[in-house]
């Protein structure tokens, strides 16, 4: 079997043209589908690929090709994004519907899941609309059958009117089955004549008449009716496009006519509410169950993790929970990479020396790009491979979209979307993986929020420095596991202050530059399952840590040659990071910080992990990144160079809130395009910071 695959952005009308297509005869599928129905499982083993690909916070809105051969015949299996809907009211749906239409897609596969088929049956509907060419993938049988769940295929075969094949793709079962179907269908000199919705007499009459006139198109001529009554007028300049015709000019007032007689409808609701009730009397026809009771258990389920009280209580248990494995488990793993970089390090050295290298050279790559680097990696990297496996873990159990339902009540007060939450959750492990993941938002103006405002959460790249000062100014005496939950505690308080900034925020953003009323959406509740360990490892490790790693270390090496010079060119018997210093002083005072705290955070721009070895060596004058070997060590070291109770809370306030690394900066203009909101993303959490620095520094006056 022949292979290939490559990344393809979807969303314009040359789609087409993106194809790798062996030969010219290859049929194009596309493979379609809700979120978590199996998609990327049947993609995976018809294709032969391991991709994964979902609309998840972090993954890009794209998708993956892959070629197959059955029966003498090439099949380019194109994976969308997972949606639930080709409404296109989110990035995710325009992508799908865009390459059906556009794509030069031969038929589709839509795959469901048998667990809730009343659900999957809306995209299926939509899917009809728009092609004849259809296979219905019914997915996790096995899995329906262990909740009592019996689908009559045949029955929802007839009433579809398009071939739907059972499966359970983990076992490989019914994916053969389906290809058959769907060189069946290519092959067929007739296309099949699917089900379609009916949408009530008034529309039925409007859209025979836009019909009518329409005359033939390249789409069908319905799905377009539909759209052109709608007025979408994104889609009814692609569909021109598409169509090489002016569609609107050709109806002339018929068109107006028509919408006239439609005022009184709220058409996008009440095709919504035609399509839900003729899924819902597609699944009442042909599913019966016989364990009654699984329902009942998974509402119970459902009304604990999701009540006000209860549901809440859980969700700060688990954020301490993960913060606590994360602070335990990446001690020894960051103290063993530390000491095999510092042999690197010495091995690098050793080589530069032999080779008869300057003293500075040696000292801007290895004290300065390589030290930085190493400090990044070793710092950075533990505490990630443990947060992201757990944060993926309770993504594929099912409770990330309870995260969403709890605190959506708490964004739709701030104007913004429950989605939010979930990209908020994503920026504890690295905003900029939490920037990119408001792709899953479909407002533009709540997708501005949320990228804006993610950074008030703190990324694991600044617990190394909230952890040391928790520890040092407030764990004291305590130590082992006690010192670790007293530490993970605080930092849960401190987290919750951050969350707590980023409603005050969405919500200032909401009544000013960004003012709107927060749009609906659908928040799928989908049924607890039991996580697969291999698949979770493989995404968190592969997709999320060394991804937001590989871009940190990238900026990392060349702020190490940028920090060495500053600390060791002199001027005026002074170093340049000396001056630099002394003239953030004055105003680093009114802070409650000094020059050398805040300089750190300067320097720290490309990595927040750096910040306490900057201070250290900004006290010390070395010249260059240094460790202490305790936090009794470093806690003498800086009561020694004036610290009191208010610069250990100031320096705290200023880590949870300042500007974002140039990582997460680099991706918030990549995602809005704009140097303006860029700027603004940068200033926003920053003024917060300053202000509460500020605040705190005054309170501490006065007393």
């Amino acid at each position: 079997m022949g292979l290939s695959a490559s990344s393809v952005g979807l969303g314009a009308a040359d789609l087409g043209r993106q194809i790798e297509k062996k030969r010219p005869d290859d049929l194009v599928v596309a493979l379609a589908g809700n979120p978590n129905v199996g998609k990327s499982t049947v993609f995976n083993a018809l294709t032969g690929l391991r991709q994964h690909t979902g609309n998840w916070p972090g993954k890009t809105v794209g998708s993956a090709q892959g070629r197959l051969e059955r029966e003498g015949r090439g099949i380019v299996l194109v994976d969308l994004p997972g949606t639930y809907s080709l409404m296109a009211q989110s990035a995710e749906e325009e992508a799908a519907r865009d390459f059906l239409c556009f794509g030069g897609a031969d038929a589709a596969v839509v795959v469901c899941d048998a667990t809730c088929l009343e659900r999957n049956l809306n995209l299926v509907l939509q899917t009809l609309e728009i092609m004849d060419r259809v296979v219905v993938l019914v997915n996790l049988l096995d899995e329906a059958e262990r909740k009592g769940l019996h689908i009559d295929l045949g029955k929802l075969q007839v009433s579809l009117g398009v071939p739907v094949v059972g499966a359970s793709a983990r076992r490989g079962e019914g994916l053969e089955e389906c290809m058959r179907a769907v060189l069946g269908l290519c092959r067929a000199k007739s296309s099949p004549s699917p089900l379609r919705v009916r949408y009530g007499d008034g529309l039925e009459k409007a859209l025979a008449a836009v019909q009518g006139r329409l005359g033939p198109t390249k789409l069908s001529s319905r799905w377009v009716a539909l759209r052109l009554l709608e007025g979408d007028q994104a889609l009814l300049e692609k569909l021109e496009d598409f169509e090489k015709s002016p569609l609107r000019l050709r109806l002339g007032p018929a068109l107006d006519r028509e919408k006239r007689r439609l005022e009184g409808l709220a058409l996008r609701e009440h095709l919504v509410e035609r399509i839900y009730a003729t899924a819902e009397g597609l699944c009442a026809a042909c599913l019966r169950s016989d364990k009654a009771g699984y329902d009942a258990r998974q509402l119970r389920a459902d009304r604990f993790f999701t009540n006000r009280y209860t549901g809440t209580a859980v969700m700060l248990l688990l954020l301490a929970g993960v913060f606590y494995l994360t602070i335990v488990g990446a001690n020894v793993p960051s103290e063993l990479l530390s000491r095999g970089l510092l042999f690197v390090e010495g091995w690098l050295e050793g080589l530069l020396l032999g080779l008869g290298a300057p003293a500075w050279l040696r000292g801007l790559v290895v004290d300065g790009g390589f030290r930085v680097l190493a400090w990044v990696v070793s710092v950075m990297l533990p505490p990630m491979a443990i947060f992201f496996p757990l944060f993926t873990l309770l993504e594929d159990v099912g409770y990330l979209p309870r995260v969403a339902f709890n605190l959506d009540r708490c964004f739709q007060r701030c104007c913004a979307c429950g989605k939010q939450a979930v990209t908020m959750c994503m920026g504890f492990g690295c905003n900029a993986a939490g920037i990119v993941g408001c792709r899953i938002i479909g407002s533009p103006r709540e997708r501005l929020i949320a990228i804006l405002t993610n950074n008030f959460v703190p990324c694991n790249g600044r617990f190394p420095t909230l952890i040391a000062l928790l520890s040092m100014v407030f764990v004291g005496a305590a130590s082992g596991g006690a010192a670790s939950l007293l530490a993970a505690l605080l930092l849960t308080g401190l987290i919750l202050l951050g969350i707590g900034a980023t409603f005050l925020s969405s919500k200032l953003l909401s009544k000013t530059v960004l003012k709107g009323v927060p749009s609906s959406f659908a928040l799928e509740l989908p049924p607890f399952r039991r996580p697969q360990i291999g698949k979770v490892l493989l995404r968190s490790v592969l997709d999320r840590t060394l991804f937001v790693l590989g871009r940190a270390a990238a900026v990392a090496a060349p702020a190490g040659l940028v920090i060495w010079t500053l600390a060791n060119v002199q001027a005026g018997g002074l170093s340049l990071l000396d001056h630099c210093t002394a003239v953030l002083d004055p105003f680093a005072r009114l802070l409650g910080l000094d020059g050398v705290i805040l300089m750190a955070f300067v320097l720290g721009l490309p990595a927040n992990e750096i910040v306490v070895p900057l201070i250290l060596m900004g006290y010390l004058s070395t010249g260059t990144l240094v460790e202490l070997e305790s936090l009794a060590s470093l806690k003498t070291l800086l009561v020694a160079n004036g610290w009191t109770m208010c610069t250990a809370l100031c320096t705290m306030l200023f880590s949870l809130f300042h500007w974002p690394c140039s990582t997460a900066l680099w991706t918030m203009y990549k995602e809005t395009g704009s140097l303006r909101w860029t700027l603004l993303g940068f200033a926003l959490p920053t003024a917060f910071g300053m202000a509460a620095c500020a605040l705190t520094a005054g309170i501490f006056r006065l007393l």
